[in-house]
């Protein structure tokens, strides 16, 4: 699929997808999220393959994208919000067992991060895809149809093995925001995800509201104190992302039950 018609068909999905909002009495938390506003933390977009892997005691979950995924900064690989999502997700399920394998690398673009996914959908077989992109085409400059071609490529692919999807678009900056047309790279990742029926965890406004709100502000945290601020951002992150995968598997049974 051309860029441009890829474009055209995520905008007539995007108008589609007017979906209610979640009861609060479902999955979305915001103390989880270190206070996160609890309408960043749902979708109303179900997960079938999470919820089924859950029911069935065992997920496979692959997080792919640039260096952010990794946790740098953080006072050592623990404390990335890959691995801290899986404490939570295991947690919150007693019982289950959660496979998380991360793969990426500073600097990564989706084009090449898409190529890692093809990679180890087949090697691993996941039953969920947490797919970052974006921040380092928009410090680049690289034009956005770039990444949205990879991005419906790779979600394409992610659909046809039966796995479910969960892009996370870019990290909040104020560099960033200065030296770059975000908003282009973040309206572009929205689209690819109404294309596909997938969710968003909306990074960059969870993180503008922690650090509008001095709850988490890397960025201006003093030298003796980055460590420490950088494990509570990955810490607050895998809140979000477990709120929103909460939401999906919520979502999903709840459609199930719903079936004649």
């Amino acid at each position: 699929m051309r860029p441009r018609a890829a474009l055209r068909i995520a905008g007539l999905a995007c108008a589609l997808l007017t979906l209610p909002v979640a009861p609060p009495a479902r999955a979305a938390d915001p103390s989880l999220a270190c206070g996160a506003p609890a309408d960043l933390l749902q979708a109303a977009i179900p997960l079938p393959a999470t919820a089924r892997a859950v029911q069935e005691g065992r997920l496979r979950v692959l997080v792919i994208g640039s260096a952010s995924v990794f946790g740098p900064g953080t006072s050592g690989p623990e404390a990335a919000w890959p691995q801290r999502m899986q404490v939570l997700l295991a947690r919150r399920f007693p019982g289950l067992e959660v496979q998380v394998t991360v793969r990426g690398g500073r600097g990564l673009m989706a084009n090449e991060t898409g190529g890692l996914l093809a990679g180890e959908l087949v090697a691993m077989k996941p039953h969920l895809v947490l797919w970052q992109a974006g921040t380092v085409e928009a410090v680049r400059g690289v034009e956005p149809e770039r990444m949205t071609e990879a991005l419906n490529e790779g979600a394409a692919k992610v659909q046809a093995m039966g796995a479910d999807l969960l892009l996370l678009d870019q990290q909040f900056s104020r560099f960033i925001r200065a030296n770059s047309n975000i908003d282009v790279y973040r309206e572009a990742i929205r689209l690819v995800a109404a294309a596909h029926g997938v969710p968003v965890l909306r990074r960059y406004e969870i993180m503008r509201f922690w650090a509008e709100t001095d709850r988490v502000d890397l960025e201006r945290a003093p030298r003796e104190l980055r460590v420490v601020v950088a494990d509570r951002l990955n810490a607050c992150l895998a809140g979000a992302v477990t709120a929103l995968l909460l939401d999906g598997i919520a979502e999903a049974r709840g459609k199930a039950t719903a079936r004649p």
